[in-house]
């Protein structure tokens, strides 16, 4: 099993490191042994206060491991759920997200469709008081999490208190085995091009994608497919592997990984299967939350020609992690390799190594390398995937920022889900002009604060012009300045009123239609689907972005 920075491999020759390297390091191995046993002693004999020593060690270890990169992890027995779901997509318990809030009470954030949470009742904002009759009020996250989770087809009784009801509810359902399904959406985009989002590489998203696309091929009539892998942190290499097999032939390289030399040679991935379709025009979308095994799929599809990449730069992470068992069944995921897609780069953006050094760990633009593809379009490396075309994103006003860490963003959604049995449909729905006025009122009545980037910087100015004696000459200036750049509640609601409208309309309908829905919502305007398919539209220029430019 191999994670791409985030990817797992099986662990083969890495537990064998060469003689000469074993040679080198034993002495200093076995004196930083002696040191850590000696020190954990010492603690647990002569220390002031009694010392957990498991609870010591986890924290050693994980400080140390955090110190080479951040993908090399250590899973305790109990930390194990958390490992199975990152590389199946599966856990056992009620299928929802919780959270903690400022005043220390634990809430269901965000129940999962179709799952116990769900179809029990379960709505985002609810307040866990007592789960099977044992009181939750002061505990932490964790703790509520480890209640929550049991055996499949076990019992669970949970008391909570619903916000804006006076009496508390209670909810008896069955916990059940939770599979999140890595496919968020598809559909067709108009009559003919086809729709793919999905969200990670567990062990079942190459089957999972699979299914929608011959879906939308056999059932809907597809001639062209837009493949988003936006936000889409990885997992899996082999599931890379065969989704990239759907459009490229049998016995074609996808990537290679290297490890430490003497330790891990040369390993080739390359597709096993017949392909699904190799003359279909694909455009994948990818942005800066893309990573690892989405980079795989990108970068190959993008080096063997296959594929338009429309979006903004990938996060670039090129690195693979294999897990190794350890004893008292723990687990560790530990970093083993680079991989190298088709054209022969790799696109690691952070040295590590570097870092740790204290040098510059991110390699500039005008030192990275070019290669390329297979029909001979110059592409570069150490920095994610550049895409074909890249669309400008628009950022969101910071006042968003504060709303959103403050709650007051979930609390006014959960207050309008409570009195809103249904919605219109994603594509109809949006907030009504009297709904953002309350809105507002709320957020006065919260007495709502913020402060933004631009007030501290024009203060470091005064400062500065004050130190270099142009304050006095400067000052009419500045304060004019500061009193644009002053928060004002009332007309930034106004400045800013489409994106928040924008934001608070997705959150809503994610409660109503879950993360499809959302993504339905954010199709209606998303530009970078706008521009995949109008490529794909223009088989003139879908081709001409494919065809390397000649040299002049």
């Amino acid at each position: 099993m191999v994670f791409a920075a985030g990817c797992i491999l099986p662990a083969m020759a890495q537990n064998k490191a060469t003689d000469s390297l074993r040679h080198a390091n034993q002495f200093n191995y076995i004196q930083a042994l002696e040191v850590m046993g000696s020190i954990l002693g010492n603690v647990e004999q002569n220390f002031v206060d009694t010392v957990s020593m498991e609870r010591l060690s986890k924290i050693g270890i994980r400080a140390m491991l955090s110190s080479l990169d951040p993908y090399t992890e250590y899973f305790a027995r109990e930390d194990n759920d958390q490992l199975k779901l990152l590389t199946k997509g599966e856990y056992a318990g009620i299928g929802s997200i919780i959270s903690q809030r400022p005043d220390s009470s634990v809430i269901i954030n965000s129940p999962m469709q179709g799952q116990p949470a769900a179809e029990a009742g379960l709505r985002a904002g609810d307040v866990i008081l007592e789960i099977d009759g044992r009181d939750f009020r002061k505990s932490t996250t964790p703790e509520v999490s480890a209640a929550l989770k049991g055996l499949p087809g076990t019992t669970i009784k949970l008391k909570i208190h619903r916000p804006g009801e006076k009496k508390d509810r209670m909810f008896t359902f069955k916990r059940a085995k939770i599979v999140v399904d890595p496919v968020t959406y598809y559909s067709t985009l108009g009559e003919d091009v086809g729709y793919i989002r999905f969200s990670s590489f567990t062990d079942q998203a190459s089957r999972k994608v699979e299914t929608a696309l011959r879906d939308l091929k056999d059932n809907h009539g597809i001639k062209s497919l837009v493949l988003d892998m936006r936000s889409n942190g990885g997992g899996l290499v082999g599931e890379a592997v065969r989704i990239v097999n759907f459009f490229v032939p049998k016995g074609r390289e996808v990537m290679s990984i290297k490890g430490r030399p003497g330790v891990q040679e040369r390993t080739t991935y390359s597709t096993q299967n017949e392909p699904i379709d190799t003359t279909m025009p694909v455009v994948v979308l990818i942005d800066g939350h893309s990573a690892s095994s989405a980079e795989i799929v990108a970068g190959a599809l993008q080096d063997l020609d296959r594929a338009v990449v429309i979006g903004n730069q990938s996060y670039g992470k090129g690195l693979v992690q294999s897990p190794l068992n350890l004893p008292y069944n723990g687990t560790l995921k530990i970093t083993t390799g680079r991989y190298y897609i088709p054209s022969g780069r790799c696109i690691q953006r952070i040295d590590y190594q570097k870092a740790r050094e204290g040098k510059t760990a991110v390699l500039p633009d005008s030192l990275t390398h070019e290669f390329h593809t297979a029909g001979g379009r110059p592409v570069k490396d150490a920095g994610g995937i550049l895409p074909d075309i890249t669309i400008k994103q628009d950022s969101l006003p910071t006042i968003l920022f504060y709303m959103d860490i403050n709650n007051d963003v979930f609390d006014f959604i959960t207050d309008y889900v409570n009195n809103h049995d249904t919605i219109a449909e994603p594509e109809q729905f949006s907030i009504t002009d009297a709904d953002y006025a309350r809105f507002e009122q709320l957020l006065k009545a919260k007495k709502f604060d913020y402060d933004r980037q631009s007030s501290k910087v024009l203060e470091k100015l005064k400062e500065v012009a004050e130190v270099e004696g142009y304050l006095e000459r400067a000052g009419n200036t500045l304060k004019e300045l500061e009193a644009q750049l002053k928060p004002d509640l009332s007309r930034d609601m106004k400045t800013f009123k489409k994106e928040i409208t924008d934001y608070l309309n997705n959150a809503i309908i994610s409660r109503y239609y879950y993360q499809s829905g959302a993504v339905r919502y954010m199709l209606k305007s998303d530009k970078d689907t706008a521009k995949a398919v109008e490529i794909l539209k223009n088989p003139e220029q879908y081709k001409s972005i494919l065809t390397p430019k000649k040299q002049s």
